[in-house]
């Protein structure tokens, strides 16, 4: 695997879309896109809600992206605009420090996360210009990570505009944590995949150090995405942060029963370290150390000796100050099941056996059960969804992506995909007019595709 991201010559009259994307450019800006470049979604196959807390994650990259046409100048300015007219124009001075407004999550935020992930990465205090054209063919808030692949694309875009080179790997570490800036503590697998992915593999993504491993998908069945069409906007909500939080104190609160240095500990996967255990066994702790019911703030406090204040201060994060009550059993015995299902995943597509694909679909099937009732991340139109995707031949089906909404991927075997694709279509999409209408860019097979790469043209 290279370890840099590719630039590739390509003849833009045989691309349909960049063609496309060069004449809007040239009618906005009156000048040619000097380069271009792309960054995929994707879709997890499975470990959900788990590479925060340090675990390893199942993606594959999906042929949707997101693809920009740039140009450089010494204007002072970065002109942002988009191909779909719902997304206004966007200036912005580069010579001047860049703000993200956390309050007001607009799709000109999430680029200038990138922009200003690559110029403190390098220290740049005057950035080049810029001109860019975004076109992007990922369903919106639909959990298959538009909003990452926009930050990966600007960083891209950003470190070739400034003629700076990096590896894909610290590409996506400074990716990962610049899409903080707009309010969202992810773990890093989004925009992990997007630069890492390979065409024609799926990835075992495993963190500190960062790294992906090939995992070979088993012959015989595919993988088919379907959109409940119900959108979810991570950096707008708090339902993901409260996750995070109830995770790190989760952490906190397991480490202290178990006698470890708990202040310094912020992630699950650092509490089966300390302690040596396996995965098995922190499930087993989870259940000794914590009762089903939901924390209240001061029950915390009590239990870690700390007070309200730094609580509030340490603990919470600025979207979720108003929370007053915590499911840490729940949250805890999910994530190491669900790291579990993850290695689980790996070993079948590894050895092979002849019922891959049954044992496969019922991780699937056990995975979107966990979301669904230890971590609360799905929703009615998830399940329901889930429900008709087995009833139309699916051997395993589940949520991917943060949840509250998007879609949910299956496994379908082969030679039923054509009849699944129809019974989906009749059951979920065809009786609801709103539905109806988005169909053709909500239910589609997903290949593994490749990572983000610039395209110059021939």
């Amino acid at each position: 695997m290279a370890t840099n991201p590719p630039k590739l010559k390509t003849a833009l009259s045989a691309k349909e879309r960049l063609q496309n994307l060069k004449n809007t450019f040239e009618t906005k800006y009156g000048e040619a896109p000097l380069f271009y470049a792309c960054a995929p979604g994707r879709v997890n196959l499975i470990g959900e809600h788990i590479d925060y807390c340090g675990y390893s994650v199942l993606p594959m990259a999906i042929e949707q992206n997101i693809l920009a046409a740039v140009s450089v100048s010494d204007s002072g300015t970065i002109q942002l605009a988009n191909t779909h007219p719902q997304y206004k124009d966007f200036t912005v001075s580069c010579t001047e420090d860049i703000g993200i407004d956390r309050a007001n999550p607009q799709w000109h935020y999430y680029f200038l996360c990138g922009v200003k992930g690559i110029q403190e990465s390098f220290g740049i205090t005057r950035l080049s210009g810029m001109s860019c054209v975004v076109d992007g063919t990922i369903p919106p808030s639909s959990g298959l990570s538009s909003s990452s692949a926009l930050v990966c694309c600007a960083g891209l875009v950003t470190m070739e505009a400034n003629h700076k080179s990096l590896s894909k790997v610290a590409l996506a570490e400074i990716c990962a944590k610049c899409e903080r800036y707009i309010g969202t503590e992810g773990g890093g697998m989004d925009q992990s995949i997007s630069f890492l992915a390979e065409k024609g593999t799926a990835k075992l993504i495993e963190f500190q150090p960062l790294r992906a491993t090939d995992v070979k998908l088993p012959d015989g069945a595919v993988f088919v995405i379907s959109n409940c069409c119900v959108e979810m906007n991570k950096a707008a909500t708090s339902h993901y942060n409260i996750r995070v939080v109830e995770c790190r104190i989760a952490t906190k609160m397991l480490a202290k029963a178990r006698g470890l240095e708990w202040s310094r500990l912020l992630k699950l996967v650092q509490v089966q370290t300390e302690l040596k255990a396996s995965l098995e066994e922190m499930g087993a702790l989870v259940d000794e150390v914590f009762h089903p019911e939901p924390y209240s703030r001061d029950e915390i406090c009590e239990a870690l000796g700390i007070t309200s204040e730094q609580f509030s201060t340490d603990l919470l994060s600025a979207n979720t100050q108003h929370v007053t009550q915590f499911k840490l059993h729940q949250r805890a015995k999910h994530v190491y099941g669900e790291a579990a299902r993850v290695l689980q995943f790996k070993s079948v597509c590894d050895s092979q056996p002849a019922e891959s694909v049954q044992l496969l679909g019922d991780l699937m099937n056990q995975s979107h059960a966990s979301c669904r009732d230890l971590y609360e991340c799905s929703c009615p139109e998830l399940d329901q969804l889930v429900d008709i995707c087995l009833r139309s031949g699916a051997v395993g089906s589940r949520l991917t992506g943060a949840g509250w909404g998007g879609c949910a991927v299956s496994m379908v075997p082969s030679e039923k995909v054509e009849s699944f694709l129809q019974a989906v279509r009749e059951a979920y999409y065809k009786p609801d007019p709103r539905r109806a209408a988005m169909e053709k860019q909500s239910l589609f097979v997903s290949k593994p595709g490749g990572g983000a790469a610039i395209f110059l043209e021939e």
